[in-house]
C-alpha cells in the first residue's frame, strides 16, 4: 500500500515537472513511477505491489477452484444412495502466525464446502477443522498446507 502511494506521489511530481496536467500525462507519470519502483524493488526489500496483486489474484483463483471442486465432492456425497461419511475434527499445525493470515486461512477453509474452521488454540499455533469426510486427515492437512496456506504466505510476505 505504501508503494502505491509513493507511485501516486511520483506521478504527481512528474506532472508538476513536465508542466502538463492532463490525465494522459498523469497516467504516463504513474507508469514511469511504477517502472522506477520496479527497478529498485531489491534495494527497498519488498516485492512490488503489482507482484503482490498477482499473488493475491492467484490465491483468489485457487479459492474459486477449491470452491468448485469441494462443492462437487459434497454434492456427490449427498446424492449418493449410501452416504459413507466419516465426519470428524482434526488439528492443523499452522505455519502462518499473523492474525490476518490466520483469519484469512480459517475463513477460506470455512467458505469451502465440506470443511469448517472450529477454533484456534490459545497460542495461535493450531487450527481445529471439522470435515464432513475425515477419512484421510493427513491428506486434508497436506492439501491445506500446499494450497491455501502456501498461497497466503506467498501473497502476504
Amino acid at each position: 500500500m505504501i508503494l502505491f502511494l509513493i507511485n501516486i506521489v511520483l506521478a504527481l511530481v512528474w506532472t508538476i515537472v513536465s508542466g502538463s496536467f492532463t490525465i494522459l500525462n498523469l497516467a504516463f507519470g504513474f507508469l514511469l513511477g511504477a517502472a522506477s519502483l520496479f527497478l529498485i524493488r531489491r534495494e527497498i526489500g519488498t516485492v512490488g505491489y503489482v507482484d503482490r496483486f498477482v499473488r493475491i489474484g492467484s490465491l483468489f483463483l485457487l479459492f474459486l477452484y477449491e470452491l468448485l471442486m469441494s462443492a462437487w465432492r459434497v454434492a456427490v456425497l449427498v446424492l449418493s444412495p449410501k452416504m459413507d461419511l466419516t465426519p470428524g475434527i482434526f488439528a492443523y499445525e499452522l505455519k502462518v502466525d499473523r492474525d490476518f493470515e490466520i483469519t484469512l486461512l480459517a475463513n477460506l477453509i470455512t467458505l469451502t464446502p465440506g470443511t469448517l474452521s472450529v477454533d484456534v488454540s490459545e497460542d495461535r499455533s493450531t487450527l481445529y477443522v471439522h470435515a464432513i469426510d475425515c477419512s484421510d486427515p493427513d491428506g486434508t492437512r497436506a492439501d491445506i498446507a500446499s494450497g491455501f496456506e502456501r498461497k497466503i504466505l506467498e501473497a502476504f510476505r
